[in-house]
């Protein structure tokens, strides 16, 4: 399979540069096979600069080990690892990859699902390999390039009641809770993501949802988002040769 994403993410006050700011991220994703997924990606923003340029460059893999499938149920882990090279500055204390830092992260992601409701959660472990990491400089405040990151999600599909042909719109409404706690510094924050998803003709996504802190006392680039997300899927694309 093969997916071309893109995304948009809204912020309605920079405190960096008192005014809105906005972020694009295009991504292809590559299904090697029903284990190996890969991503790559590239961003575009105004939120770390003053004009609206090249942000960063991204590589996202996920390896599934483990797959239990039943009907209309499955249970699946994965292992994933992403590496982020950006342009931005330095700004917060958010340890960051989409756009915002240099660095890589690994992680393990498990999924739940039961009928019409999914469940997910992750853990991941993110180091930032920025310049400034390696050089003698001290930096006031102190620099954080090291977190432990946790997700748990909740998806239910509330449209169609039942499936006549594959044509059909899906709605699913989903909720996520998004948290970080740095290993040094002691800073932390919890966010909670509301989000819709419209499925259409089996090939065609559509995203919307809105990202708000729940708490935190770090410092970052802003306390909420908006999100509004296209995706369209192409299957089959290297098909099996026949014997």
């Amino acid at each position: 399979s093969l997916s071309v994403k893109l995304s948009g993410y809204f912020i309605t006050y920079d405190k960096i540069f008192d005014r809105p700011a906005q972020r694009y991220l295009t991504e292809l994703l590559i299904g090697v096979n029903k284990k190996l997924m890969l991503r790559v990606g590239a961003s575009f923003s105004n939120m770390h600069t003053s004009s609206f340029k090249t942000e960063s460059f991204a590589l996202y893999s996920k390896y599934r080990f483990f797959s239990q499938e039943e009907i209309h149920r499955h249970f699946r882990m994965a292992l994933f690892f992403n590496a982020s090279y950006s342009y931005a500055p330095f700004h917060g204390e958010e340890v960051e990859l989409m756009g915002d830092k240099t660095g890589i992260a690994m992680g393990l992601i498990a999924t739940q699902l039961l009928n019409k409701f999914a469940l997910s959660g992750s853990i991941s472990h993110t180091q930032l390999l920025d310049s400034s990491r390696f050089n003698e400089v001290a930096y006031v405040p102190t620099r954080i390039y090291q977190a432990m990151n946790y997700s748990l999600s909740l998806g239910y599909l509330l449209f169609p009641r039942e499936y006549v042909n594959f044509k059909q719109v899906n709605v699913n409404v989903y909720m996520e809770f998004l948290a970080q706690q740095t290993l040094t510094q002691n800073k932390y924050y919890i966010d909670f993501a509301p989000a819709f998803q419209f499925i259409i003709n089996s090939s065609w996504k559509l995203n919307a949802g809105y990202r708000v802190e729940l708490g935190s006392n770090m410092s970052r680039l802003t306390a909420s988002k908006w999100l509004l997300g296209f995706e369209k899927n192409f299957l089959n694309v290297w098909k099996r040769k026949s014997s």
